[in-house]
């Protein structure tokens, strides 16, 4: 069977816990890269597609306007992060995401939710089947009772991915690039988690300027698909640019 025909479709976690098998699904996802990309080097006769997290100058300007963001934004987000705070809880809250070539990474966002969001949640999804129906088919919830009366601005102004800046400062994200998934997420995409692992996760990209939120998995998929594997400099300029009006407007935001 071809190297890339293996997907993570099931690692066999029955009976692990939830930290080992956390890990075990992070490893395998590295595996499932790395073989990838063993399968079209060996071949002599097939040059090797560079990853758009290969490109140098995508890491260059990427850190360099994160760094100039970062300072420029500094007394704002102070203002922001007080707010947060005055709701009860870390202004600041990480989660789990895979980033490229399957390495796992804390991403960073302001806190828009309660402190006990999860529980919130798990006690939503058992007694709602239709907040459960929703979940399920995009892991979002267009009236998510968990989010604070600030976390609803901050959503529906973007300003709740900010902190994502020091992860591009770190190398762990983009400015532009797919969305950051869950570990939970991968096995949804199939094929294409392997045109997902070759970009750095971005703030903004190409399912936020045709969609955002109201896009739906399919549709998120193939444009993981396309941004990997057309990558260019000027389409992150334009992602950028387009990003922008997007927020302005509150296009698709929840």
């Amino acid at each position: 069977m071809p190297a890339y025909a293996g997907t993570a479709r099931s690692f066999g976690f029955a009976g692990r816990s939830a930290s080992t098998a956390t890990h075990a699904a992070h490893d395998r996802y590295r595996v499932h890269a790395a073989a990838i990309d063993r399968s079209f080097v060996c071949k002599p006769w097939v040059r090797p597609l560079k990853a758009p997290a290969e490109h140098f100058s995508k890491f260059l300007f990427d850190v360099s306007a994160a760094l100039v963001l970062v300072l420029g934004l500094s007394p704002a987000l102070l203002v922001v992060a007080l707010l947060v705070w005055r709701s009860g809880g870390s202004p600041i809250f990480g989660s789990r995401r895979i980033g490229a070539k399957g390495q796992a990474f804390t991403c960073w966002k302001f806190r828009t939710m309660v402190p006990d969001a999860e529980a919130r949640l798990a006690q939503l999804l058992a007694t709602d089947p239709e907040a459960r129906a929703e979940w399920n088919r995009g892991f979002k919830l267009k009236k998510d009772p968990r989010i604070t009366p600030i976390g609803r601005v901050l959503r529906t102004t973007s300003l709740d991915e900010v902190p994502q800046l020091i992860n591009v400062l770190k190398g762990e994200m983009s400015l532009v690039g797919p969305r950051p998934i869950l570990p939970e997420e991968a096995p949804r995409y199939g094929t294409v988690f392997h045109d997902y692992v070759r970009c750095r996760p971005g703030i903004t990209g190409p399912w936020q300027v045709n969609g955002r939120n109201d896009a739906d998995y399919g549709s998120r998929m193939r444009l993981t698909r396309d941004y990997a594997r057309n990558w260019r400099f000027i389409t992150d300029c334009r992602i950028l640019l387009r990003t922008a009006v997007i927020v302005f407007r509150r296009s698709g935001a929840y």
